[in-house]
């Protein structure tokens, strides 16, 4: 059978994205929610995937991938490592001041308890950051993980940096700064996500279709996205069920 063309292969990687949602989100985002269930919350998201992302992509890069492929990926590395492209600390750092911005210490984010979904998303992650086809594993990582629902909207829009303004302003309508109190200093964290992503959406896609030849692999890419997908609803699920939440 003959491979997608790429605008259908991204389609189907974009239709996807578009499931990546989940019923608690509006919740967790929402006046209502407490400190105590957010804690559940941000310590399941730093110990799956926030803490380690770089190692992730780290295992990615050592397969060798093409030149244009390991220059991105390096870069992206650098940044969530160090944060020399933007604010001068790792994005597991900003995060961890970010949680210090809503009254958690270092220390509860030290030895975190992953509950059953949550291992089992991130048994998922390790195997697929490890797989023997780079491509898998960046798709799964640099698609999914770093993606959102919202892709397909930000893949329509010119891919440029962020006003100040812009950014501003979306750090001060976060849900952190309007609901608990937290000071728009304490989410260089967001700050550093849209002073060096604005092209990100668009280097993904490109990357992963651009370099899926075959048919065997675009189904072999697909098939992955769409088993984290359905890994990552269960964690949720999981999270929300830790957090005494229940679907109307």
């Amino acid at each position: 059978m003959m491979a997608r063309t790429r605008l259908q292969f991204r389609n189907h990687l974009l239709d996807l994205m578009g499931k990546k949602d989940h019923w608690a989100w509006p919740r967790f985002i929402g006046p209502s929610i407490s400190k105590a269930q957010l804690k559940i919350h941000f310590q399941q998201e730093y110990a799956v995937y926030v803490r380690d992302f770089p190692v992730f992509l780290a295992r990615i890069h050592s397969k060798n991938p093409p030149l244009a492929v390991r220059k991105m990926l390096a870069e992206n590395i650098f940044e969530e490592d160090t944060g020399q492209l933007s604010l001068g600390l790792s994005h597991p750092d900003l995060f961890l001041k970010m949680m210090q911005g809503l009254g958690f210490g270092k220390k509860d984010f030290d030895h975190i308890v992953l509950l059953p979904t949550t291992h089992r998303y991130r048994k998922w992650l390790e195997r697929m950051s490890t797989h023997p086809d780079w491509v898998i594993g960046a798709a799964v990582m640099t698609i999914f993980v770093e993606g959102s629902v919202h892709d397909r909207v930000e893949l329509s829009r010119p891919s440029r940096p962020k006003t100040a303004k812009q950014i501003s302003a979306k750090i001060n309508n976060h849900p952190l700064v309007k609901f608990h109190g937290v000071s728009p200093k304490a989410l260089d964290l967001i700050r550093a996500h849209q002073l060096v992503e604005g092209g990100h959406r668009h280097d993904a896609y490109a990357m992963v279709v651009n370099q899926a030849k075959t048919r065997v692999q675009q189904d072999q890419i697909l098939a992955s996205v769409q088993q984290t997908l359905n890994l990552w609803i269960r964690y949720r699920d999981g999270v929300a069920r830790a957090c005494a939440l229940k679907q109307n």
